[in-house]
């Protein structure tokens, strides 16, 4: 593994340099940009910012040149995503289920007719999709998910309920987990659906939460007939395909590159902010110095790692067990800087009102809020250390009471 850039990697980061120079939103990461506001904004935002990336060629970085992407290596996604966070360029959380999770299972496991239908419309921001997985007794434990689907004739009727739905309101397409199989226990017996969300008997609930914010919802599905063709894999042999899924969900490694952007504005924060002890800035108490120091060290060894993970990647194609170790350092890590920017701010910097920019005053209020989820969505802390503990230890599988 070399963390120096190669000369073609070195070029590479420079065309993404002069990308996001030269079409990054007027006034961006300014108090002059006026930031969408309603969440059909954001999504509408969104989709003409990706429809900006797809054109310039930076949609699908990893997807194969086959199906509408760059053909980029594991490494220059990593440069992508360091470039991307050095500028705050705009986060696509309300595409990145079909750009991060859809469209890499589809590739994988998908037929060719659903690759047709699906993947060129998610790079060109097209469709939004959302992940029907968890449910109120099935989140960290998946297995035990309970939505039915009954195959009639030449389609599945699915009845049940999600939960943490994120942008389900906003979706034209869903990844649906469904039982197929009657009677079946935790793994076997579950098919992976994709659901057109026009389709009639689906309910969306949304769910505000913490921050103000409402992207998650609950979602009913009231005999909804799915085409049997939109199964992915093999019928009650859904759970292959849920591994794919999760694993590209779990093995991100770029979340490094946004905590070391994170880490620039706190350090800022820092060094103008009075300090609570007196005499000088926050920046000049031991204590606070001691913490910042501790946050750029575990950066660093977080991009040591990713460019570790992503090296292996390389080598072996499809992403391990070990993407655990990173989204277990990098969601603990997020919650711990963000009480550190709070005890720096005081009390103003609980304020959640503002833009989604971080050149305001709620920043790291609504930041603060949303960190609290790190360790719980794509599987809690618990679930990434049974992960390591059996898949990546060999350690034994503890027994069931």
């Amino acid at each position: 593994m070399n963390l120096r850039d190669t000369p073609e990697q070195a070029h590479f980061r420079s065309d993404v340099r002069a990308f996001l120079a030269a079409n990054l939103p007027p006034g961006w990461g300014t108090p002059a940009f006026r930031a969408p506001q309603s969440g059909e904004e954001r999504v509408a935002f969104g989709r003409a910012w990706q429809r900006k990336l797809h054109d310039g060629g930076f949609a699908g970085l990893e997807w194969p040149r086959a199906f509408g992407g760059r053909g980029a290596s594991a490494i220059e996604s990593l440069i992508f995503g360091e470039e991307y966070a050095r500028v705050r360029a705009p986060e696509l959380v309300q595409l990145a289920v079909g750009t991060h999770l859809v469209g890499p299972t589809l590739i994988a496991c998908g037929t060719d007719e659903q690759k047709e239908r699906h993947l060129a419309a998610i790079l060109r921001g097209d469709a939004v999709w959302c992940q029907g997985f968890s449910e109120p007794n099935a989140g960290s434990d998946l297995a035990s998910l309970r939505t039915r689907g009954d195959v009639q004739g030449d389609s599945v009727v699915v009845n049940g309920q999600k939960i943490w739905t994120s942008f389900a309101q906003h979706a034209d397409w869903c990844i649906l987990v469904v039982r197929t199989e009657a009677n079946s226990q935790r793994h076997r017996g579950l098919s992976f659906l994709l659901v057109d969300m026009k389709t009639p008997g689906i309910t969306i609930c949304p769910l505000r939460e913490i921050t103000g914010e409402a992207w998650f919802n609950e979602v009913f599905f009231d005999a909804v007939r799915v085409p049997i063709e939109n199964i992915v894999g093999t019928l009650h042999r859904g759970w292959d395909v849920i591994v794919t899924t999760l694993a590209h969900e779990r093995g991100s490694s770029a979340a490094f590159a946004r905590l070391g952007a994170t880490l620039v504005q706190l350090t800022a924060l820092a060094r103008r902010t009075p300090s609570a002890i007196g005499g000088g800035s926050a920046a000049a108490d031991p204590r606070i110095r001691q913490q910042l120091a501790q946050y750029w060290t575990e950066v660093a060894v977080l991009r040591m790692s990713a460019y570790r993970s992503a090296s292996a990647l390389e080598a072996g194609g499809v992403p391990g067990p070990e993407g655990s170790t990173l989204k277990l350092a990098w969601s603990e890590l997020e919650q711990r800087v963000m009480d550190t920017a709070i005890e720096i701010s005081g009390l103003a910097g609980l304020v959640c009102e503002g833009e989604a920019l971080a050149v305001d005053a709620g920043f790291w209020g609504r930041e603060l809020l949303w960190s609290r989820a790190a360790t719980i969505y794509a599987g809690t802390s618990e679930v990434q250390r049974n992960i390591l503990a059996q898949r990546v230890l060999g350690l034994p599988r503890a027994a069931r009471p």
